[in-house]
């Protein structure tokens, strides 16, 4: 599903950037029309088009968009994305602010495609966090999910994650668990653990979600078989110096989640190139 901040997200944009009024459009004959199109530089999985939609809608209704690929698809270097007709002032006026959208939350989806590949074949699923860009939470984890990985959480109300000073904070391991069951009934618990021994503590307790962090493979092995042993209904998840070079061998341990907050914290923009035809 598409966020539902999408109107909220462009217009915040767009008043960035044309602030009082675009004074190099207006140097454009008010009457003009022109066709633009849109193309990747550069192999990518496709994101972020409703935003493209959006901006030119609120700059002008009679802006048409025709779209040559959909979210989540897989395109070679220079695919044609989509073809943007209409009054040209305003397709000008518009053009950084939806590139802007349409290259971020492409690079993302196509950074988290990346991960998705590299486990396949295994019983993983690459994870996001709350590492995002400031106002683009929805839109980068809406991303992710194009690139074939998971949502983690949204935020800090729809599940308690305990991470480490959580754990100092309220006293340990087993009280963290315990204080978040009794302050949120139904509310997921994960927690993070950074030793073995940790980790059996929280495995009694049975939280939703064991979160191990920086785990060697040989104690990351360990903890899967001691969890499948108990049979709990315990999942297991890894973070913490997570790259495309190791994501592999972590997966093959039979840990259930891998979360990677470079997704959406490292982002590199895919390289599109919007241009007017004659």
């Amino acid at each position: 599903m598409l966020p539902t901040d999408i109107p909220e997200q462009v217009a915040r944009a767009l008043a960035e950037d044309i602030g009082p009024g675009d004074v190099t459009a207006a140097l454009v004959p008010a009457a003009a029309r022109a066709h633009a199109t849109l193309i990747t530089r550069e192999p990518i999985v496709l994101c972020g088009s409703a935003w493209l939609d959006e901006t030119f809608r609120q700059l002008d209704a009679s802006i048409t968009v025709h779209w040559h690929a959909s979210d989540g698809a897989e395109l070679g270097a220079n695919a044609l994305l989509c073809e943007i007709r209409g009054p040209a002032r305003a397709i000008l006026s518009g053009e950084r602010c939806a590139l802007n959208f349409v290259q971020t939350l492409s690079g993302t989806a196509s950074s988290t495609r990346e991960y998705v590949a590299a486990v396949a074949g295994t019983s993983c699923s690459i994870l996001d966090t709350r590492k995002t860009l400031p106002g683009l939470r929805l839109a980068q984890k809406y991303a992710v999910r194009c690139g074939g990985g998971r949502n983690l959480r949204l935020g800090l109300y729809d599940m308690v994650l305990i991470k480490e000073n959580h754990v100092i904070a309220a006293g340990g391991v087993a009280a963290a668990i315990t204080a978040a069951r009794a302050a949120s009934p139904g509310v997921p618990v994960e927690v993070e653990v950074e030793s073995l021994a940790e980790f059996r503590v929280a495995l009694a307790l049975n939280p939703d979600v064991i979160m191990l962090d920086e785990f060697t493979l040989a104690d990351l092995r360990i903890a899967v078989a001691e969890r499948n042993a108990a049979r709990s209904p315990t999942r297991v998840e890894v973070s913490g110096g997570v790259t495309l070079a190791n994501v592999r061998e972590l997966a093959a341990t039979g840990i259930d989640f891998i979360s990677v907050g470079a997704l959406t914290k490292h982002v590199r923009a895919a390289d599109l190139s919007l241009r007017f035809q004659s």
